[in-house]
């Protein structure tokens, strides 16, 4: 049976989600656990996607196929039991067999959290302790030129120069709680790096010292060494994914 599986994680004490040799990874203890179901059998999870070093998730979702015979709230039940608390396994659903996790994927939300306020000790693994204020107005004006279907490739740190950067941001908006800032983006997919990416230029914005327009140049320009410095991860959060 094929199961799709929804779990968050805190993502402070691993490197990344995607397996890496010698190191501890979130897909290495889910597929661990799912060993441990499975008969011993090793038993591949495949996600909607990675999330880098540091960065959480309260919805990720991955698929695994299951050959011993148990429901949908076993499953979930014996997941939890063998993972650590830092890991949580929300929901399993048995799907159809074509289904894939990663490419039935119509969309995705994520959030960026900054404190422009006093240094929180307490929060430093899950806010990004920027600690000055920033103008919210001139970063509301910026955050419009990443709407609709543009090439992004001034947003990804890694060479693209071959891989198809064009994505579709259908969602992208600031707002403030308190000391607290928080960067909504939702899109048809996001590169590596792109939010922290683009969370990084939107600080210089907050800034001034860029003006808001100078993005929709940049965005433009398809030259990364123009965008500025990137996010720090910890503010970084996989929020949800949407499937048709």
């Amino acid at each position: 049976m094929k199961f799709l599986i929804k779990f968050s994680y805190d993502g402070t004490n691993y490197s990344g989600f995607q397996n890496q040799t010698g190191l501890d990874t979130i897909q290495g203890r889910m597929e661990e656990a799912l060993q441990k179901i499975n008969n011993g059998k090793k038993t591949n999870l495949v996600a909607t996607g990675r999330t880098d070093k540091k960065v959480h998730a309260l919805a990720q979702y991955a698929h695994a196929g299951i050959e011993v015979n148990i429901t949908e709230k076993k499953l979930k039940r014996a997941l939890n039991s063998n993972l650590p608390p830092d890991i949580h396994v929300i929901d399993t659903k048995i799907v159809e067999e074509n289904f894939h996790a990663r490419y039935d994927v119509k969309e995705k939300i994520y959030e960026y959290r900054l404190n422009m306020g006093e240094y929180n000790p307490l929060e430093r693994n899950y806010v990004f302790q920027y600690n000055h204020e920033l103008d919210i107005q001139k970063i509301k004006e910026a955050m419009t030129y990443f709407k609709g279907t543009h090439d992004f490739r001034a947003f990804v740190t890694e060479n693209k120069e071959k891989e198809n950067c064009v994505r579709t941001i259908t969602k992208a908006d600031v707002e403030q709680k308190g000391e607290e800032l928080i960067f909504h983006f939702q899109g048809t997919g996001f590169l590596r790096y792109q939010v922290r990416n683009m969370v990084g230029l939107l600080i210089r914005v907050g800034e001034k010292k860029i003006e808001p327009s100078k993005v929709k140049e940049i965005l433009e320009s398809k030259d990364r060494t123009k965008s500025g410095k990137t996010a720090p991860a910890e503010g970084l959060y996989l929020v949800e994914v949407l499937y048709e």
